[in-house]
């Protein structure tokens, strides 16, 4: 064979190498999501800025590197780990909602530990001059009153009034291709709704930290010295299974995906869950109900002490993966239909109703009796002037974006 036949046939069998590759059975969303990096997985664009700092980090299970939390990482490589804060369900995730949350030293590093959520919600000034950089590296859901960005807002505001740098790890949203809801009016700003934006926001928690920042939205209009690492091969319609729960009553893609929806029945007197092994994917009461399913919430330390309706049997709806996500506004209106068909009190907490919605406006048309339609042309507007502010602070697209 002369040299000409020889390069001929490699020539041929590169092309049908080449060609083999982009008949690959792999689906093209899945190879997107094996690339996916999120931005604990960066390390060389993080780690030079945090040599020879005193770090702090806020993190909780989530906050991985690969298999390995990022503390244990980061004091694997030198990094000075001087404090961590913990958030709502603390550091390890093994807090009840709502479960006060105590500084402490962890037993594992030594590293004292402090506590950001219960009376003080924002670490001293004494603490923050401990500190050179503040490190955000929590999942979030995609949701406004889901509270680590309630958290991720005060160290913020803490670091601002210190000096101290603020870095965001960032990570993908799991209902990031949802932007509804109505936004947030300022007199019912609480710890579980802080800005002004929809209940379903379609940010990622790094987006919303430039957001935050550059509306001015932290106390007295203040600005902290923020970087965002971001993630790479990232679009908000992508769909991301959560590695880890976030939180211990959202135990798989499924309760994240209803959770927007079903959480809004926290302020009534039906159990959505919490108790049982299908948190945020059931609905039931022990005297009215809307369909056949049976469970019993009983008391589950680490993730609910007392749930509601304990070691009663309540009937009413289990959900199936082919649930949809977004926010389904049909599952409350027609539960408050069979409360009110019965004459009996459907928003037991209407004070906490409207903290979860960000107004009242939404529990007074369901008890107006408006419908789904109704009500979400309601809040097109808002969501309109929203979407065109969003687009100020948005790090990605549709399309795969390597160059980040």
């Amino acid at each position: 064979m002369n040299a000409s036949s020889s390069l001929l046939k490699c020539l041929l069998l590169c092309l049908a190498v080449m060609i083999g590759g982009c008949q690959s059975s792999v689906p093209a969303s899945r190879f997107e999501e094996a690339r996916l990096l999120v931005g604990a997985q960066r390390a060389a664009l993080y780690l030079p800025l945090l040599k020879g700092k005193r770090v702090g980090l806020v993190v909780n299970q989530t906050s991985r590197v690969n298999n390995q939390h990022l503390v244990d990482y980061l004091l694997n490589v030198g990094v000075n780990v001087a404090i961590i804060f913990a958030p709502e369900h603390g550091f390890r995730g093994d807090h009840d909602a709502g479960q006060r949350v105590n500084s402490t030293k962890d037993p594992k590093t030594g590293i004292p530990l402090v506590s950001i959520y219960g009376s003080a919600k924002k670490p001293k000034r004494a603490v923050m001059a401990e500190l050179d950089i503040v490190v955000f590296d929590i999942q979030d859901v995609g949701v406004r009153f889901y509270t680590f960005i309630s958290s991720m807002h005060y160290m913020m505001e803490a670091s601002a009034e210190t000096g101290v740098k603020f870095m965001v790890l960032d990570r993908p949203n799991p209902n990031g291709a949802f932007i509804d809801g109505p936004l947030l009016e300022r007199k019912y700003q609480s710890f579980v709704g802080m800005h002004p934006i929809p209940l379903l926001h379609g940010l990622t928690v790094g987006e919303l930290a430039l957001m935050i920042n550059g509306q001015g939205w932290l106390g007295d209009g203040i600005e902290v010295d923020l970087k965002v690492i971001p993630l790479v091969n990232y679009r908000h319609s992508h769909p991301y299974s959560l590695p880890v729960k976030p939180s211990p009553n959202l135990p798989n893609d499924l309760a994240v995906r209803l959770y927007p929806s079903l959480a809004l029945f926290e302020a009534t007197p039906i159990s959505i869950g919490r108790g049982t092994d299908y948190p945020f994917q059931v609905i039931g009461h022990d005297k009215i109900s809307i369909g056949e399913y049976s469970f019993t919430p009983t008391s589950r330390p680490g993730s609910a002490i007392n749930p509601k309706l304990v070691n009663k049997e309540l009937h009413g709806m289990k959900f199936t993966r082919s649930a949809k996500g977004g926010l389904n506004l049909d599952y409350v209106i027609n539960w408050h239909r069979a409360f009110s068909a019965q004459q009996q009190e459907f928003f037991k907490y209407p004070a906490f109703m409207d903290k979860l919605a960000g107004t009242d406006k939404l529990r007074l048309a369901i008890t107006a009796g408006q419908s789904g339609q109704q009500i979400r042309a309601s809040w097109q507007q808002g969501l309109n002037q929203y979407r065109l502010l969003r687009q100020q602070y948005v790090l990605y697209t549709d399309a795969i974006d390597e160059s980040l």
